[in-house]
Formats: C-alpha cells, structure tokens, sequence
C-alpha cells in the first residue's frame, strides 16, 4: 500500500462549508466556544452575537490571547483565533447551566449555544500547528488522499466520588509543585458512597463490575448523562455500566465516530459527566490512577480507569472493513491488520508518552488491575496491550482492534491520532507483530517472557518520553515538528514539578485533567 500526503491548511473563509441553516437556529445569543489546549484541557470562551455580527463571527471567528493558553504560543506573537466549526453547533443543555437568581431569571431569553472552534493564526497566516483538533484533520485528510477512513470507538472510564477534600491552612496550593509558602499541608481525602464509613453495602475492592442496583448509587446518574449526550449533543450511547473498581467507578460508551468527531465526543463526554455531577454534588474525576496506595500498589488499591480505544480501517466509501477477513482462522484478521498491529507493537514505547500521558498514568499500568503492561497481542486475551474483540463471528462490521495503553487523561486528537500513525506505519512497512499470546501473561514466569520476546510498556513517563524523542518519524505526517517539541518541553516541566511528590500531590495535580 503506497501513501502520499499533500500540504493543506484551510483558511477561515473556506469554512463556509457547513450547514446553511445556522442562522435559522442562531440569530441573536451568546455562543460558547470550546477548542483544546495542547495537554486536553477543554477550554471554554464565551461571545454575544446578534443579526449584524452573527456572518462576521462565522466566517473569520474572534481572537484569542495564545500566550494564556498552555502550548499555544509566546507573549512576543499570541494573536490566534478561534474559527467555529459549524457541523458542531448545539443547543448547551439547559439542565447544566448554573441555577439563576430569581431576580434574573424572568429575564433570560437567551439560549445558550455551543460550538467547537478550530485554532488559526492571525493576520491570514493559516492554521495553528499546535492546535490538537488540527493534528486529526491532518490525518483524516491524510486518509481521504489513500482512499480509506477510519472508526474509533473509545471506551471512557472514570470515578465520580462525593467529594475530594482539598485540606490546607494559610495559603491554598493547587499547583502539586509542592512549594508551602508557609501552608500547613493536609493529604486530600476520597469520599464515597460506595465504600466509606456508614455504606450500608459498601462495594469490595475490584468488585464493581455491573453492581447491582441496590450497591449502585450511580444508575440514575448515568441515565442523565446518557440522555444529554444523545438529546443534546447526537452522541448515541451503546452501554453505561457500573466499572470494576469500587468508590464510583463508571464507563459509558458511545458509538464509533471518524476520527476528529471521536475526539471531539470524548471531550464533550468528559465536560458532560463533569457538569451532571456537578449538578449532583459529586465530583467527576478523569485520572488514571486516583484510588492508590504507594507504600503497597499492588495489594493496597483498586483499578483504574483506562481509555480502551477500537479501531477499524475502510475503504473510502465506507462499504469494506479491511480489517476482516473471512478466511482467517484465528480472529478473522486480515493481513492489512496484522501489519497495523505491528505498527503498534513497534511503537508502542513511544506512543505511551501520548496516550498514557501523566506521571499517575504508569500506576495504573501495573500487573493485577486489567491494565496492560505486556506489549503483546492476542483475540480475547486482556493481559496484552492489544487485543481482538471476537463476540462475534462472520461480522464484517465489528471487526476491530483494540488498544487498551491508553487512559482519560490523554489529548484524544494527539491519542487517536497517534495510535493511528503508528498503525498505518506498520502496514507500509509490513511489520510483523509476531505471534499472537493466548495465555495469561501476568501468570507467566519472567524467564518465559523472555523467551516469548515480550516486552513492557515503559514503567514511568519520563522513560515513555525518552523513547517518544527517539522514535517519533511515524507521526510527522500529521505532528508537525514545533507540536511534539512542544508537547514533550511541557511533560519535562511537569516532571520537574512534580517529582517526588507523594500520590496525593499527585491528585492535586491531575485531579483536573
């Protein structure tokens, strides 16, 4: 399979494509746009339009300070602007913005809409390189040129506690650096429901999965979040389930989606659950590794949450799944497959630096909690970083590819894009991924291991990081340069700050990701 890229860098004024009717649902409120830093934040900037601006604003969007907003751009060149991305706009729920006063209420007729915008430089220069939405229309175009698409289906998982009790005297410090400017420093605290002082069922340790009703206190509150994705945002959710872990731990998929709109629903997703347990008064809580115990990992805690992330191949009309092959005994994987499994296996060091991407990422990557740690490949087989769903036999359709490295706290345009790169590297150099390993690999003896050729995913970020600055060629067709420069110059300075740091420092520093 030959590939070939061509340069593209949309203007503003070429974004006109898109639906003609907004003006019909939008003709005087405030918008909200909503556009990714480079680590995945889901930034939110607020405008008023009315008929006279409401052309204007669509077509060139507003300007943005980039020099505030983490690997965006120096103080010396910061003017961006954020463009709308029209086939994105929607109503803002209702039930998630903040209760009004009442003496406002009565005058609020203003619907809120929201839009998700894409970065361009000022002045006409062009997109924004280290805009992460752009990094997966780099790709989607890449896929389009060579005649195929691609589906992503992630699976997020996530904690919804009671509270987090962020506990300091004197001056408050958020910022994990540890520095105590004269602060009386108190570990933060976990509150749950489902497992603390008074549960009358409290749930045990890795014993959540599928929770019956009357140990689920969260039932109700996946059914809303299911209800504003699909009524609100189009997002169709397959499944809700109560997760492994105990202390609240849920995963609510939705169908797979191309590449750019896969990501842009994990982030709506993630800004959703984090919205309704506002509403609930819980806390929504994306980390990989929250629930830990650093004197004894491997007894002392309790699973953490990943981002499970399927991915097929097409033609570019989408009638054929090139991953499937009918006459393949195994897992009824074609070839094309096995070269992207490959892709993945060879750069599977450098690709945790993206999609594991937090110090807090590599103690959920240990033996014992259904996280992978083995770079390895099997159908059905969850102690490998990969595997072949195989529910189903004789279905063109479901046939997919399963990485289970990644995790939440991951930029899902940067992630999925990656992963992406790495495969289709595979299959232009043909990489074989080896055999595939249907035992339990956490049960096997080092010395078998060995013998297998299995390798570990890296056991730290700074490790992940140092294999990403060496192996990196594969995802400069849609990375360029200045994005992943930067990308690893923020990982280093967020080592720094927080190295050596107790897990509990840890959770003030990622509680938010």
């Amino acid at each position: 399979m030959t590939f070939s890229r061509r340069n593209s860098a949309l203007e503003p004024e070429e974004k006109e494509q898109g639906i003609d009717g907004i003006k019909m649902i939008i003709d005087t409120g405030f918008i909200q746009l909503r556009y990714t830093d480079v680590l995945g934040k889901f930034l939110a900037k607020y405008v008023f339009e009315n008929k006279e601006t409401f052309d204007s604003f669509f077509k060139c969007g507003i300007g943005v300070d980039g020099s505030s907003i983490k690997g965006f751009a120096s103080i010396d060149d910061s003017d961006l602007l954020l463009v709308p991305d029209r086939s994105t706009v929607r109503i803002f729920p209702p039930s998630l913005l903040p209760a009004s006063p009442p003496s406002l209420s009565s005058n609020y007729d203003n619907k809120l809409f929201a839009v998700i915008a894409d970065v361009y430089q000022g002045f006409k220069k062009g997109r924004l390189a280290r805009d992460p939405r752009y990094v997966s229309q780099r790709m989607e175009e890449f896929l389009i040129e060579n005649n195929l698409t691609c589906q992503m289906g992630p699976e997020v998982e996530c904690f919804v506690f009671d509270n987090i009790i962020f506990n300091h005297k004197n001056n408050n410090n958020l910022n994990g650096d540890g520095s105590n400017n004269n602060s009386e420093y108190h570990e933060p605290k976990i509150l749950s429901v489902e497992g603390g002082d008074g549960c009358k069922y409290p749930i045990r340790r890795k014993g959540g999965y599928d929770a019956p009703p009357f140990q689920d206190s969260l039932l109700e509150f996946r059914f809303d979040v299911a209800e504003i994705l699909r009524k609100h945002f189009s997002i169709n959710v397959t499944n809700l389930n109560h997760e492994v872990a105990s202390c609240g731990q849920i995963e609510i998929n939705f169908m797979h989606s191309a590449l750019t709109k896969a990501a842009d629903n994990v982030q709506i997703y993630k800004d959703v659950v984090r919205n309704v347990a506002s509403k609930y008064d819980k806390v929504a809580n994306f980390m990989p590794k929250p629930v830990f115990d650093k004197n004894d990992p491997l007894n002392g805690d309790d699973n953490g949450s990943g981002m499970h992330t399927n991915i097929s191949l097409w033609n570019e009309s989408s009638t054929t799944n090139i991953f499937y092959d009918s006459d393949d005994y195994y897992a009824e994987l074609s070839q094309i497959g096995r070269y992207f499994l490959g892709g993945l296996i060879e750069h599977a060091h450098s690709l945790a630096a993206i999609v594991a991407p937090t110090i807090n990422s590599y103690h959920r990557l240990i033996p014992g909690f259904e996280a992978p740690v083995y770079i390895a490949w099997a159908k059905g087989n969850r102690s490998t970083v990969i595997r072949i769903p195989i529910n189903e036999r004789n279905n063109a359709k479901s046939k997919r590819i399963e990485f289970r490295a990644p995790d939440p706290a991951a930029n899902p345009y940067l992630a999925f894009s990656a992963i992406l790169a790495a495969g289709l590297d595979g299959i232009k150099k043909t990489i074989d991924p080896g055999s595939p390993i249907d035992e339990n690999i956490y049960k096997m003896s080092d010395a078998k291991r060995n013998s297998l050729g299995i390798k570990s995913l890296p056991g730290s970020l700074e490790k992940a990081l140092e294999s990403l600055k060496s192996d990196s060629d594969y995802l400069k067709r849609c990375f360029h340069n200045e994005l992943l420069e930067t990308y690893i110059v923020l990982k280093y300075e967020e080592l720094a700050k927080a190295r050596g740091k107790s897990i509990a420092q840890e959770l003030m520093l990622y509680y938010d990701v």
